[in-house]
């Protein structure tokens, strides 16, 4: 008979951590027309009329609005390309982003 002790081997399961989610917000202002903000709207984020129509009005009644969360890396590049179709057409448009609690 063997004296030797066997130890079962141990399997190491990393752990894979979710990518943190940012906001993407659209801010008001008073000189960018409204049928802009939803064009805008439609065509970067992919909303409907009725949604774009009602994202654009809380912006304007509050101050701002966030319009949809993605990772970061989508978050910012569907802003600042949102921000730019504003910029090309000589609007104040804003859209920023801000990590998601």
């Amino acid at each position: 008979m063997s004296d030797a002790v066997t130890t079962p081997r141990t399997v190491v399961k990393p752990k894979t951590e979710r990518p943190r989610l940012h906001k993407v917000i659209l801010f008001n202002d008073d000189f960018t027309p409204r049928d802009f903000v939803v064009s805008v709207l439609k065509a970067e984020f992919r909303l409907n009329a009725e949604q774009a129509r009602r994202v654009m009005i809380t912006a304007h009644q509050r101050g701002a609005c966030v319009v949809a969360v993605f990772t970061k890396d989508v978050a910012e590049t569907k802003a600042t390309r949102a921000t730019d179709a504003g910029r090309k057409m000589g609007f104040p448009l804003l859209f920023g982003t801000e990590p998601e609690e």
